[in-house]
């Protein structure tokens, strides 16, 4: 079963970094394998030189505040999903973002239009415009809810975190999620460099 928050206590770095949003490439951070930056968590992952400064940090903030074990799903130009167990980054995976799975739809075909994500829930789309943002969306949406569905067969109390910048988009449409209003990313980087 998953778990859900009503309220939180969040610390004001957390909160600052909503309202800074800093892009993640100009913060210049190592903590690879071999990095002398300590993070407070356990990885897991098996090449942490490859692993994104992002979604570690991500981890690290979902555990300052208190979610051990959780799945991150953040929703960017890529959607990673991220599992942490027991306060131990586990790994995850990477899969084409909203807005990328719209481009390539419209790019790589030849009349198919670019569209838009929608807020909109149908079964079944009845113009091309429809089809295309349902078949978008709906996938993302079953892709999310399969995930959740493993997880929570290896962990009864996980807790579903939703952060990005497309999150807002399928809060409404998957159940029990946390939608962060505090900035994962931005307070896992504020704890690793404290």
């Amino acid at each position: 079963m998953l778990s859900s928050l009503a309220s939180i206590t969040v610390p004001f770095a957390c909160l600052f970094g909503l309202a800074l949003k800093l892009p993640i490439s100009l913060i210049k951070i190592n903590v690879s394998s071999n990095s002398l930056t300590p993070v407070p968590i356990g990885n897991d992952y098996l090449s942490p030189a490859t692993l994104g400064v992002d979604r570690l940090a991500a981890a690290v903030g979902a555990v300052e505040m208190g979610y051990d074990n959780c799945l991150i799903v953040d929703f960017g130009t890529a959607i990673t999903i991220d599992f942490v167990e027991n306060g131990v980054f586990r790994g995850g995976n990477i899969s084409p973002g909203v807005r990328t799975r719209f481009r390539a739809l419209h790019d790589y075909t030849q009349r198919l239009p670019e569209c838009e994500p929608t807020d909109e829930i149908l079964l079944l789309g009845r113009t091309t415009t429809q089809a295309i943002e349902q078949g978008v969306m709906q996938g993302i949406e079953n892709e999310i809810e399969g995930y959740i569905s493993a997880f929570s067969k290896k962990n009864a109390k996980i807790t579903l975190i939703f952060t990005g910048g497309d999150a807002k988009f399928f809060v409404k449409r998957i159940k029990n999620a946390i939608f962060a209003k505090w900035d994962p990313v931005v307070c896992g980087l504020n704890r690793i460099l404290e």
